[in-house]
């Protein structure tokens, strides 16, 4: 059934409060996210008609409690285990959910990152999870975000509640772990972000529900965390970086590089609270990698036009980044930023010295980066074939018109 739009506003949420109470009391993510489904079920079938009740959340975590002991007493009467689940009394309806089960909504949000952030998972799982049981996207949507089938994306999901399960993890606040894990919690939300941001594939370059979901989540965690400089710099990153959006493609979807971006549409509300955000951080916790990438967003945020651009600050943010956090992505970028201070030659020569790094193997963006800095030394015919490499490696489709447009727009160039 289609939930109107109104409905879905309120109830959405509602949904992972909802899903923490249960995992709280239960200890069950699998059962509990079932009955969560069908107590939202319930109530987009029963409010549009009968009226919403005063108190929600109430009403959702009642008849979702109810829904859940009756999974449990199926389950453990096939296990033989009914004396155990006759234990159990489902709260009446229209009382007030119990303190130990409904928690403050930043509380129990965070606490269900955590889970789903358990090291036992691979982070396509816990990407899936995370957006399944904190994000309350359907599976059909988290599928179609990364275009996947839906039964594929169930079984994930499924996979990654029942390893939960097999582990033994708890719904504790804080867990052990917990500084290991707000780093995998971070790499969650940056991947969520990054494939919002730009599609790994599809005709679409942007997934704009995808990014403000990573959004939304990294304020929590924020909220939860105010002193945390990697929490701060990472929101101030995607804000930097999701500021620029509305210039990033043109009226038919195409790719537009930042250097020809109209900066005029710019989302300046959000560079602002970038930079602030940025701002206070550097000045009281200690440097970390996500508040050197939002220093780099931020160079370019300020920057009236792409000639005007701080580059020597640039290369220096990415020499200290490869520095503390090396990687060939950083390294990629920051052989673009030599180039741009240096010279093309320069570049080229970074370049060659990471096309013997498996981990960018078949990546794109090293063919793309090299026909760029090619062109620009002009030798238009190595450029032209870096272009065709790259479009034939990307799976974006914005990417792959992108660079097929620049290996033409070198062919027909003047003297060729």
């Amino acid at each position: 059934m289609v939930v109107p739009t109104d409905l879905d506003a309120l109830l959405r949420p509602l949904a992972p409060r909802v899903l923490a109470a249960l995992v709280r009391r239960y200890d069950d993510v699998d059962l509990a996210e079932e009955a969560v489904q069908e107590a939202l079920l319930a109530a987009a079938t029963r409010w549009p008609g009968g009226g919403t009740p005063d108190d929600p959340l109430s009403w959702l975590i009642a008849v979702a409690s109810r829904r859940l002991i009756d999974l449990i007493r199926s389950e453990r009467s096939r296990r033989r285990r009914e004396t155990a689940a006759a234990a159990l009394r489902p709260p009446d309806e229209h009382l007030a959910p119990p303190a130990d089960v409904a928690g403050e909504p930043d509380d129990d949000a965070v606490t269900l990152l955590f889970l789903c952030c358990h090291p036992a998972l691979s982070p396509p799982s816990q990407v899936a999870l995370t957006l399944r049981a904190v994000g309350g996207l359907t599976t059909e949507q988290i599928a179609r975000a990364f275009l996947v089938p839906e039964s594929t994306m169930a079984q994930r999901i499924s996979r990654a509640k029942q390893r939960i399960k097999a582990t033994g993890a708890r719904f504790a606040d804080p867990p052990e772990d917990r500084a290991e894990r707000l780093r995998a919690v971070l790499h969650v939300l940056y991947l969520v972000f990054n494939e919002g941001y730009t599609a790994t594939s599809g005709p679409e370059l942007h997934r704009a529900e995808l990014t403000a979901e990573a959004i939304r989540l990294t304020r929590i965690v924020h909220r939860q965390l105010p002193d945390d400089g990697e929490v701060a710099g990472l929101l101030a990153l995607m804000l930097l970086c999701d500021a620029r959006r509305p210039a990033r493609t043109g009226a038919d979807g195409g790719l537009i590089p930042l250097a020809e971006q109209d900066r005029g549409r710019w989302d300046r509300d959000a560079i602002a609270e970038g930079v602030e955000l940025l701002t206070r951080t550097l000045a009281t916790a200690p440097l970390g990698p996500y508040q050197l990438h939002a220093a780099i967003a931020a160079v370019h945020a300020e920057s009236p036009s792409a000639e005007e651009t701080d580059w020597p600050q640039v290369l220096a943010l990415y020499e200290l980044l490869q520095e503390l956090a090396p990687s060939p992505v950083v390294a990629l970028n920051r052989a673009v930023a030599a180039a741009m201070v240096h010279g093309p030659r320069a570049g080229l020569d970074l370049i060659a010295a990471l096309e013997e790094d498996r981990r960018l193997a078949g990546h794109h963006r090293l063919h793309a980066v090299r026909a760029h800095l090619l062109e620009r030394a002009g030798d238009h015919d190595g450029a032209r074939t870096s272009y065709r490499i790259a479009a034939r490696l990307a799976t974006s489709l914005p990417e792959q018109r992108y660079l097929r447009e620049q290996e033409r727009g070198l062919a027909r160039a003047p003297g060729r």
